[in-house]
């Protein structure tokens, strides 16, 4: 019998086992980032329309044109660029799937790649599986998950391929600065370093923050592979569709993979996004869910949890719960579920090696019901 590697035979990840942990309590879900608030009408009406219109078939391995034309419209025309344009935009079946594509289009057996925790469970794997050694760099989480800037200095090698940063960052919710990308750029120059940069939440910012598009980065032209989600921006995660906008030459390079894996994006998706991206009067999704943010920490406050910081972006907070429980996050996450009936995640799920932090990570994309039933229980610890 072929011996699977031990990196896919990893048992299921504390997302899915949070959901199916809901579901079978009957909990209120805070869990993954599922939002339980419909479609926009036009999205799903464009969606049917392209069915009916014939667009059933294959589409190009790029993404259809005109969705590559909109979204480098949209861009261009949000950060004040002309560097977008369907030459740089490659639409993929979803983020997770970018980010995979990225690191197998810049890596080679051996190499090293430098990522940060607390960090998306997606990261670790996806190097591996491409051959690469993770190199991890920890946040600090009594500076509010500052970066420590001298230690990625340290971290770096001959053998230092890509770094994979995330802005607006899942679970703690900050969010880059132009400080945060300069510093960077001293740290790579003129080394042969690519930037995998997760951009999954960059229409989520709140209090006036600005998200800052890696590729559009000084000192960092040619080296940043920016992935989008079209499930984060209009809370279709159900679609799974993204794109990934880069450099032509790093957009050749990715393609040259792309086209040997999925090939082609879901054709009417494709349509009904491009054609919605141009519709006038949008509103951005963090107004709406910057209102859900403050809901949530507002009805928090009678609690026994700890907010240390707001989300600066994404739609998750985390709470302390020191003054509750002394318990692991992991367990005292699945006593709430099954005692309390709120399922949460708790932070050393963004860890490789659990630092024993007690914190858990609750998404504020739910209906404003759901929050209120969900934070009186939590209220009543």
């Amino acid at each position: 019998m072929k011996m699977i590697p031990k990196h896919t035979a990893a048992a299921l990840n504390i997302f899915t086992t949070m959901s199916s942990l809901a579901r079978k309590e009957n909990a209120y879900n805070l869990s993954q980032g599922l939002p339980d608030f419909p479609v926009f009408p036009a999205l799903s009406d464009l969606l049917k329309e392209a069915t009916t219109a014939g667009f059933n078939q294959y589409a190009p391995m790029p993404g259809l044109t005109e969705l590559r034309e909109n979204i480098a419209a949209v861009f261009n025309n949000r950060h004040q660029t002309d560097y977008c344009s369907p030459d740089t935009v490659t639409v993929t079946p979803g983020a997770t799937y970018g980010i995979f594509t990225a690191l197998t289009t810049v890596l080679n057996k051996g190499d090293e790649v430098i990522y940060l925790e607390p960090a998306f469970d997606c990261y670790v794997p996806a190097i591996e599986i491409n051959g690469g050694i993770p190199v991890c760099i920890q946040l600090d989480e009594q500076k509010n998950f500052e970066i420590d800037w001298q230690q990625i200095r340290d971290a770096i090698t001959e053998r230092t391929k890509a770094i994979i940063i995330n802005t607006p960052h899942n679970p703690t919710g900050r969010v880059w600065t132009s400080a945060d990308w300069d510093q960077l750029a001293s740290i790579i120059g003129e080394r042969e370093i690519y930037v995998i940069s997760d951009e999954v939440y960059d229409t989520i910012v709140y209090d006036g923050q600005l998200h800052l598009p890696g590729f559009l980065q000084k000192g960092l032209e040619g080296k940043v592979l920016s992935v989008y989600s079209f499930g984060k921006m209009y809370h279709i995660t159900g679609w799974k569709v993204g794109f990934l906008i880069a450099a032509p030459a790093l957009t050749e390079a990715f393609r040259s993979i792309h086209q040997y894996l999925s090939f082609s994006v879901n054709t009417p998706a494709q349509y009904a996004l491009a054609k919605y991206l141009l519709l006038p009067d949008q509103e951005p999704a963090s107004v709406m869910l910057q209102t859900k943010r403050d809901l949530l920490i507002q009805r928090m406050q009678l609690s026994r949890f700890q907010l240390k910081a707001p989300s600066k972006g994404t739609y998750f907070q985390l709470f302390d719960y020191s003054a509750i429980s002394d318990m692991d996050d992991i367990a005292f996450a699945r006593w709430l579920a099954t005692e309390h009936k709120v399922a949460t995640i708790p932070l050393s799920a963004f860890y490789r090696k659990p630092p024993g932090i007690r914190q858990v990570r609750l998404s504020f994309a739910k209906n404003d019901d759901i929050l209120e039933a969900a934070t009186e229980i939590l209220c009543s610890l």
